[in-house]
Formats: C-alpha cells, sequence, structure tokens
C-alpha cells in the first residue's frame, strides 16, 4: 500500500468516527488531520514518511523525548505485576507510595502530600474542590471566590475551564460557572502603557489581584490561582517585579495560592518546579502531562501541609476522587521518567545550556522585519509577529498571520505552536545543539516566507 493511500484511509476512518479537541471540524473534515505514525527522540514521523523535529514536546510534555524504551519497559512490568487496582476503600499499592514519596522530596518544602488524577483539567478542579473545602473546614465558608487571569489555561472542563480566563473555552460553558474572577494578565509586551518599564508594569500586574480581593472582600476570596509562566496564552513571562509582589498580597490577606504548573512542572525552567524558580511559596501545586513524559496520563495535585492539617483535624470525608487516582502503571512510569531525568541531568542542563541555547537562537530573529519580540525563560519561547516593529501595531484579524507561519513552519518539518499572532515552542529537554541549528534555520524560512505572504499589511 502506499503512503498516500494509506495516509488517506486512515484521514477517513478519522473523518467518519473521531471528534478532535479543541478543533473546528468542518475545516478538519475538509483538509484532513496530519498522521504522526511514530516518534523517535527529538522527532516525530508522518504517514508521507517526513521526518518533523518537534519544538512543542508533544504538547508541552515529552521532556525525555520520543521512543524511549526504559519507559517502555517500566510500563510493561507493572502491567504484569499489577496493572490496574484502585486507591479507593483504604487500599494503596507500592507504585503509588513511591512516587509520592518521591514527589514530596523534589516539591517545596511545605508540601508532603500528593492527589492524583489523569490530566491536568482533573488536577486543577481538585485544586479548586480542595482549596474550597479547606475553607469550609477552617469555619469561613463564605471564601469561595478563586482569581485567575486572563488569557489563562487551566483545563477544559466546566469548572477548570472557567477558572482560565480564555473567553472562547468560556464560550462553551453553558454557562460559566460563578465563584471565579479573572484580572490582566502578565503581558508586558501586549499590555504595557507607553514608556512604561518592565518593573512597573509587574508591579501594576500583580496589584490587580489585590484590587480584585477588595472588590470581592478578602473574607470571600479562597484562592488565587495562576501558571508561573502563562503557556497556552502565548508564552507569557511574567517581569521579575510581578511574583513577590503576588507572594506578599498573598500573605497580607491569608489567601491560599494554586500554582497551575500543568505546563512548567518536571523541569522546564530549570528547576522540578518552576515555584522555586519564581520563589513563591504556593499551598497547592498543580501538574500533568511531563510528569511521564506524557507516556502514559498521570496528574495531580502537590497539597501544603496546611490544607492536609485541615483534612487530618475534622473526621470529615473528601467525597472527591476518580477510577484512575495513583493508577499503578502510571505511577511507575512516573518514577522511571524522573530517574531518567536525574540520571541524565536534563533539569540542570535547562538552567545551564538548553535554556541559554534556546534564548540564544530566538534572538538572532528580533530585527525580522514580521517580529515585534523574541522572549524565553527555561525552555519555553515565544516569537511576537507584528505589522509594525515600532509601535506594536497587530494585524488585522487576529490569529490569521500567526496559522500562516505556522503552515509554513509544518510544511518545512518543524513544529511551532500559533497562538493568535505569537508564535511559541517549549522543546523536549533533550534538545542538543544540532536541534537548535535546525530549527533556527527553519524559523528563518518560515518568517521569510510568511513576510512574503503578508509583505502588503508591514509598515517598513
Amino acid at each position: 500500500m502506499s503512503n498516500r493511500l494509506q495516509t488517506d484511509q486512515i484521514q477517513e476512518l478519522d473523518a467518519q468516527h473521531h471528534l478532535h479537541p479543541f478543533s473546528n471540524h468542518q475545516s478538519l473534515r475538509a483538509n484532513g488531520p496530519r498522521v504522526i505514525v511514530r516518534g523517535e527522540g527529538a522527532y516525530i514521523f508522518d504517514s508521507e514518511g517526513n521526518r518533523i523535529l518537534d519544538g512543542m514536546a508533544g504538547l508541552w510534555t515529552t521532556n525525555v523525548g520520543y521512543g524511549n524504551r526504559e519507559l517502555a519497559d517500566a510500563a510493561h512490568a507493572q502491567m504484569i505485576e499489577l496493572p490496574f487496582y484502585n486507591t479507593f476503600f483504604r487500599t494503596t499499592h507500592p507504585p503509588v507510595v513511591a512516587l509520592s514519596r518521591k514527589l514530596a522530596e523534589l516539591a517545596p518544602a511545605n508540601i508532603n502530600r500528593v492527589f492524583y488524577g489523569s490530566s491536568g483539567s482533573e488536577s486543577n478542579d481538585t485544586a479548586i474542590r480542595l482549596a474550597r473545602h479547606y475553607w469550609v473546614l477552617k469555619g469561613e465558608p463564605k471564601r469561595r471566590i478563586i482569581i485567575s487571569r486572563r488569557n489563562a489555561y487551566h483545563g477544559s472542563t466546566i469548572a477548570s475551564g472557567s477558572m482560565g480566563g480564555m473567553t472562547h473555552v468560556h464560550h462553551h460553558s453553558y454557562p460559566l460557572y460563578e465563584g471565579f474572577r479573572h484580572v490582566m494578565d502578565p503581558y508586558w509586551y501586549g499590555e504595557s502603557f507607553a514608556g512604561e518599564t518592565p518593573e512597573v508594569f509587574g508591579l501594576r500586574a500583580a496589584r490587580a489581584f489585590e484590587e480584585e480581593i477588595l472588590r470581592c472582600g478578602p473574607e470571600n476570596v479562597a484562592a488565587i490561582a495562576a501558571e508561573p509562566v502563562q503557556g497556552a496564552g502565548g508564552v507569557k513571562i511574567a517581569p521579575d517585579t510581578y511574583w513577590p509582589e503576588v507572594q506578599k498580597i498573598v500573605d497580607k490577606y491569608g489567601i491560599l495560592l494554586l500554582a497551575d504548573e500543568v505546563i512548567t512542572g518536571f523541569g522546564r525552567l530549570g528547576r522540578w518546579f518552576a515555584s522555586e524558580y519564581y520563589d513563591i511559596r504556593p499551598d497547592l501545586i498543580t501538574f500533568a502531562k511531563a510528569a511521564t513524559s506524557g507516556y502514559i496520563p498521570l496528574s495531580g495535585v502537590l497539597v501544603g501541609d496546611k490544607i492536609v492539617d485541615a483534612l487530618m483535624e475534622h473526621d470529615d470525608d473528601f467525597n472527591h476522587g476518580f477510577t484512575f487516582s495513583g493508577h499503578p502503571v502510571a505511577c511507575a512510569v512516573a518514577l522511571k521518567n524522573i530517574e531518567i531525568m536525574e540520571r541524565d541531568r536534563l533539569v540542570p542542563r535547562v538552567s545551564e545550556e538548553t535554556g541559554p541555547a534556546l534564548a540564544r537562537m530566538l534572538a538572532r530573529f528580533k530585527d525580522h522585519p514580521l517580529v515585534g519580540e523574541v522572549r524565553s525563560v527555561g525552555l519555553m519561547g515565544a516569537i511576537e509577529l507584528v505589522a509594525d516593529k515600532k509601535t506594536r501595531r497587530r494585524f488585522a484579524d487576529p490569529g490569521r498571520v500567526g496559522l500562516i507561519c505556522r503552515d509554513h513552519f509544518f510544511r518545512e518539518g518543524f513544529i511551532m505552536r500559533a497562538v493568535f499572532d505569537t508564535m511559541v515552542c517549549a522543546p523536549p529537554l533533550i534538545w542538543t545543539g544540532p536541534q537548535f541549528e535546525e530549527a533556527s534555520a527553519v524559523i528563518q524560512k518560515a518568517l521569510d516566507l510568511t513576510l512574503a505572504d503578508v509583505k502588503g499589511e508591514i509598515t517598513a
């Protein structure tokens, strides 16, 4: 069977039976999806035989790369030993205990317990419930409001989607859940006033939390929820003044801090958790994705000691959980994944080698006519596409030019994601010099091709 015939058949069956996440199904049906059939190291391969450099680590996920035999062997061994048992009914098993102990070692000092799920959405739902239940146990049941940020992504269930600040997710909630508020995101390039320095802007963005707390009444606020770096919102990196001010505000009003580390956890910023990178003290840390390098679904909430103490002090059931909470195979794979990352020094390498290499690579394009700004932290980076570099004027129909650019990247064999007109990347932690050079060549070509497509819209 020819590659083209095989691809056509898979695409037709996909169209007949598969509904994709976050997709325009009419457009997808008309054009057909790319069929990915294999992965190896930093690359994926499609059904046409094309090798593609993955600049998004799957979906912020495959930190140790594709085709890792050790992870497959760990899953196989655990499937033979104990493929599944639940952790309900006063039951546990060795893999979940071993992983929980390891995560407690890696987490901030005030965190020693883990509650498991299978996705980031599940973990953020769990964190919402824990935060509100904590205040009930403390005798303050009115504390239900959780303040997040515009353009934040915390998941796609109705509760986690409501906590997130993306309006296109809210549109499908019917209705948006009550009890969530949203303030400005710390996006200096897009939200700062003329002449406002990053330092001043960072303080203003942080103090938006305090303004909202006072509007709601501190006695009604349960938590502030935020990603250390907004990932799906466009790799928005807060100025250095932002997180210290947020921590002061949380401490001042005695509010819980929920750090959504579904993307930033497990080494992406050169620390096991970005909370350590930014020196914040969250009461709850949600994680998923890279915990297993995406080889099998696993998520969780790292739960601070003061919340656990409240649970322990009351003869009260926390009626929440999932069939696959603490799945033994997922836990075994996560343990092996952490072992590999420690052995190969993937986390310190982000600080010492790969993170600086990404920053140098992106800096090459800051003077390109299409590029308004490049930015990165650790192994997360972004390129802002603008019609006018001096005024930061955007293109008409936000997202149109980003998709043009994204498609050029795909055709040239490198995956970068478009968030409206911001191109973002988060490569596997295993990238070395050749991958950065390969990516750099494609970025140059994709930007030049995009510029040719929109040249009439550019202000010189």
